[in-house]
């Protein structure tokens, strides 16, 4: 017979919290968060706003202080006391990592440290499972240091620590193409190697021939009326210039090469194709940035009006729900959302872990595991 699933809420902690899109996942999942770390003003006041009014939110503690001047260890006693921490979620700032930087531009950049100082609340923790997330570019050879040490700083607190996967939301329902690193960690249980992990994508391109998965989910949607009371309705006012161009670029796609807009950069840098272009309601749209309501950053223009998205269009293309809303400006509001991990995305991960944890005996004590046995490649980075 089938063990019943249980309905216990597991605790979740988010460490660089932003404005709370994993936060929203995890409670989505069956989790209640116990705290979480953020120290932007405006994503602070939208963590609050959003977050603490939901159930399995409502009694989190803020931390609104540069992480780096936390001691983990003072949390647990202080906020956490005897209650046992399940999963710590977060994807420290990517900015040293992103592929936009050029060069060595992020090698040893500060904030890099910041992937250590996660670790160090992981040791303190001792959460059953962590999950960090961040950008493909922290895979660079420039930042195999980082990687390493998050690795072998796993291995002495006696976590398996998987693989580092890059996972498409779109393979997941959402809306959107965007490509991300997690890595997954489980303590001291020497059944971790056989852990599904990742999950099965729920999704997938027309004509792949797999009755399981469903297509790719377009955009279309996104693009639907708002609220006439939706204070993120907003976008970006466009000089005339802009607009002109907008209207020379065709519905549904249109690209740069179409607006008639040439800059001394673009011709620099061919790269900048998509700046100006419409985004297509057919298919997923582009990754959401922290500059997506500017068109001028990237394909980020409405598919048929002439102007760039909406924060609300960028925040439903992030699988925010409408009654999720941002705090501050345009600027503060798209660098919260582009931040952001997609809410679906997030849910579907946590929702495999959280089975695994109540269902699969996950993370109890046990063999402490050489987290590189299965994991040969690791040796040299």
């Amino acid at each position: 017979m089938a063990k019943k699933k249980s309905n216990k809420k597991l605790v979740a902690v988010d460490l660089f919290a932003g404005a709370g899109g994993f936060s929203l996942a995890a409670i989505q999942a069956g989790f209640e968060i116990k705290f979480a770390i953020e120290n932007d003003p405006f994503a602070i006041k939208t963590y609050k706003k959003n977050i603490l009014k939901l159930d399995s939110g409502k009694n989190a503690t803020i931390l609104d202080e540069d992480i780096l001047s936390y001691s983990p260890y003072e949390i647990k006693n202080k906020i956490l006391k005897d209650t046992k921490c399940d999963i710590i979620l977060g994807g420290p700032p990517c900015q040293g990592f992103s592929t936009h930087r050029i060069l060595n531009s992020g090698v040893k950049d500060p904030r890099n440290d910041l992937v250590l100082s996660y670790f160090d609340f992981v040791r303190a923790l001792q959460p059953r499972v962590f999950l960090m997330e961040n950008v493909p570019g922290i895979l660079w050879e420039r930042h195999k240091d980082y990687l390493q040490k998050f690795y072998e700083e796993g291995k002495k607190a006696g976590y398996h620590v998987f693989d580092p996967i890059t996972l498409d939301a779109r393979d997941f329902g959402v809306p959107q193409r965007r490509k991300r690193v997690f890595v997954l960690g489980i303590r001291g249980w020497a059944g971790a190697p056989l852990f599904e992990w990742p999950p099965q994508p729920t999704h997938a391109a027309l004509g792949m021939k797999d009755p399981e998965k469903k297509v790719w989910v377009p955009c279309a949607d996104v693009f639907e009326p708002a609220k006439d009371t939706d204070e993120n309705d907003i976008h970006m006012k466009h000089g005339s210039t802009l607009v002109e161009a907008f209207r020379n670029t065709p519905p549904n796609g249109g690209s740069r090469k179409d607006s008639g807009r040439m800059l001394p950069c673009h011709e620099k840098h061919d790269g900048h194709k998509d700046v100006y272009g419409r985004i297509d309601p057919t298919a997923p749209a582009p990754t959401m940035t922290t500059a997506c309501i500017n068109p001028s950053k990237g394909r980020f223009v409405h598919p048929t009006e002439h102007h760039g998205i909406t924060l609300r269009q960028a925040a439903r293309i992030q699988t925010f729900p409408d009654d999720f809303i941002f705090e501050g400006g345009l600027i503060a509001c798209g660098r919260q959302i582009g931040n952001a991990v997609p809410v679906e995305l997030g849910k579907k991960l946590l929702e495999h872990i959280k089975n695994f944890l109540v269902d699969g005996g996950g993370g109890q004590a046990g063999t402490d595991l050489d987290c590189h046995t299965k994991h040969k490649e690791f040796e040299n980075i």
